[in-house]
């Protein structure tokens, strides 16, 4: 079984979201979804200042395998980007969790969390995958 952060919130298209604050939350792929795609040679991802809608593609990630999009789990303003998944992909692929995130969001609506997944009901979801 893929690791999951307990207290994280998850998406069904497998993001993870960490909340920092009451307004602002890190955003990444989980372990489940980067040991499906495999080996990562490229991510693209939104600009500082882009405007990101909860479920809409925010940017794409390139494996050997395949090109998959991103989802934004939450709507609101890109503040922040993980510049060193640019040149380090492979990053996500050795701690999704951690060094593998993606972007900081502020957002526009905290009531879009309460549609996210706990850990214990992404850990079902993933498994029937």
């Amino acid at each position: 079984m893929s690791k999951v952060v307990e207290n994280w919130l998850y998406s069904k298209e497998h993001e993870w979201v960490e909340v920092l604050s009451e307004t602002r939350v890190r955003v990444g792929i989980t372990d489940f979804a980067q040991s499906q795609l495999g080996d990562l040679v490229f991510v693209e991802l939104p600009q500082v200042g882009t405007e990101v809608v909860a479920n809409q593609t925010m940017g794409t990630v390139e494996s050997v395998k395949a090109v998959s999009d991103l989802f934004s789990p939450v709507s609101g303003k890109v503040v922040e980007v993980n510049s060193e998944l640019e040149d380090s992909p492979e990053i996500i692929n050795t701690d999704a969790y951690q060094k593998g995130w993606m972007i900081v969001v502020e957002i526009s609506d905290p009531s879009e969390l309460s549609e996210l997944l706990t850990a214990e009901q992404y850990a079902e979801f993933a498994l029937e995958e």
